[in-house]
């Protein structure tokens, strides 16, 4: 078999990408030995809060190698995912009545599409130098990926601890493809926060302690997402009208001027999750969530977990006779956890109701 160019593979690597949808690809070693330094002493704070999948794999999730033997580079890529015609994201949060989803899980899960562009990548890999070894990766296995981004050059870490590239801010996601194949690295991306703490500042419930520090069990993601029983007493107000995660971070942060518009059609926005009021979506029944939330992250908090979060949000909003109403209606609902909630909003509600 003649040698393999790595030179010209890089190359068109760069090219392949970008046919395939991805704006950035970059390659990265395998050496993250400072990041594991700081993921085992965020563990050892117990900031992961319920989520053990972070610790279960012991220390595959900082040494590539370890989780697929024989691993040498990781091809690192970036694929925009800002919805292009989506309501904007301050004016939801600042209409109590709407519910505010986070950008990412507006549209179709992303998981799909990226891992079948990478195949695709990998298909073509094949065709210009044979069979090789490869695992892709899409927030699907225990992966830095942000650190082996950052050592791709894709972007550096922020002080909120997502990706930041100075071109395109931070409104993508990211897969990885570990490979056998020696090909050149890239240089790593340098940091630009500078003095900035915008997003530290901004976090409605203080989880970014300190900069490139989070505390998951105080994040609204976490909240609303991870977290599969009830929201502490104190972290319930600042959750504020957000339903499934929480961009305040991204928002503030002034490297997203430069952020771009998503052409893929797979992330558009869908059932106007960008735009519903929350008494509308505290009333789908189960069997609705599931056909509206075919195909969509947000299935992943379950219809009981939207519940719960939506009653928070319903506790949180001014108060009217349709809310109260909402809530009543599932004061008998099954599920303890969601009984509960719906009583603390109405609670909530009927503190603010006003004088007859």
């Amino acid at each position: 078999m003649p040698a393999i160019d790595y030179s010209r593979l890089s190359s068109r690597l760069q090219e392949w990408a970008r046919e395939l949808g991805f704006q950035q690809l970059g390659v990265a070693g395998v050496d993250l030995g400072a990041d594991e330094t700081h993921l085992l002493n965020w563990l050892d704070a117990g900031h992961h809060g319920e989520m053990d999948y972070m610790q279960s794999h012991g220390s595959k999730r900082s040494r590539p190698a370890e989780l697929v033997p024989g691993t040498l580079r990781v091809i690192s890529v970036r694929m925009d995912y800002l919805p292009s015609s989506a309501r904007d994201g301050w004016e939801v949060l600042a209409d109590p009545d709407s519910a505010y989803v986070a950008r990412y899980a507006m549209g179709r899960d992303y998981h799909k599409l990226m891992r079948n562009r990478l195949q695709k990548l990998a298909d073509r890999i094949t065709g210009m130098v044979g069979p090789f070894g490869y695992r892709a990766f899409v927030d699907s296995a225990p992966v830095l990926e942000r650190a082996l981004a950052r050592d791709a050059g894709l972007g550096w870490i922020g002080k909120h601890t997502c990706l930041i590239n100075k071109d395109a801010g931070s409104w993508f996601f990211l897969g990885e493809l570990y490979t056998d194949l020696p090909l050149p690295l890239d240089e790593p991306a340098k940091e630009h926060c500078g003095t900035c703490r915008r997003c530290i500042d901004i976090c409605p419930t203080q989880a970014i302690t300190g900069p490139y520090q989070v505390d998951a069990r105080r994040c609204i993601s976490y909240l609303t997402i991870e977290l599969r029983g009830s929201i502490p007493l104190e972290l319930r107000r600042p959750m504020g009208n957000r339903i499934f995660g929480c961009d305040d971070c991204q928002l503030i942060c002034p490297w997203n001027k430069f952020s771009k518009r998503s052409p893929e059609a797979d992330f558009a926005v869908r059932h106007d999750l960008d735009d519903s009021r929350l008494v509308e979506l505290f009333g789908w029944s189960e069997e609705e969530f599931l056909k509206r939330t075919e195909g969509s992250a947000i299935r992943r908090t379950g219809h009981s977990g939207w519940l719960r979060n939506i009653a928070v949000a319903l506790g949180n909003a001014p108060w009217s006779v349709e809310a109260t109403d909402a809530l009543a209606a599932r004061r008998q609902h099954p599920d303890e956890m969601v009984r509960e909630h719906v009583l603390w909003a109405l609670q909530e509600q009927a503190g603010k109701r006003p004088p007859s």
